[in-house]
């Protein structure tokens, strides 16, 4: 089916009673529209490991901010940002034995816990100081 060359430039409307994708023209309930190439998605890529380990290595290197290296090598701040993220837990878990590891969990743990508390006795004193007046 051949979508008439006016129907693009004048925005007029052509019926065709069925969703079909013809390039740039989405032809959706019966009608011409044009898409905007922004809006429509592209194919996911995969990146190999090596990739990913050497983006990030860029970014820890040399000093630039993710949002530069994304920029540079076309990619997006927050997927970047997860791979430098990883790289450093990578790094970090290398340095620490077992025992520190769980030392280090238990300790975070516990200081959630203790956020927590002192965050009920906030809110308690605040409430009972206002019981007062």
């Amino acid at each position: 089916m051949v979508l008439p060359a006016y129907a693009g430039v004048m925005g007029l409307p052509c019926f065709f009673g069925h969703l079909m994708w013809h390039g740039r023209w989405v032809v959706r309930e019966g009608v011409v529209m044009g898409v905007d190439p922004e809006q429509v998605p592209r194919r996911r890529r995969k990146f190999t490991a090596e990739y990913r380990h050497e983006a990030a290595r860029l970014v820890l290197t040399s000093g630039r901010t993710i949002a530069d290296v994304a920029k540079e090598l076309g990619l997006g701040e927050q997927l970047l940002g997860k791979w430098v993220r990883a790289q450093k837990e990578t790094a970090a878990g290398d340095l620490l034995s077992d025992d520190e590891r769980a030392e280090l969990k238990r300790l975070r743990r516990e200081n959630s816990q203790l956020r927590m508390d002192n965050e009920f006795l906030e809110k308690a004193a605040a409430f009972f100081a206002s019981k007062r007046r």
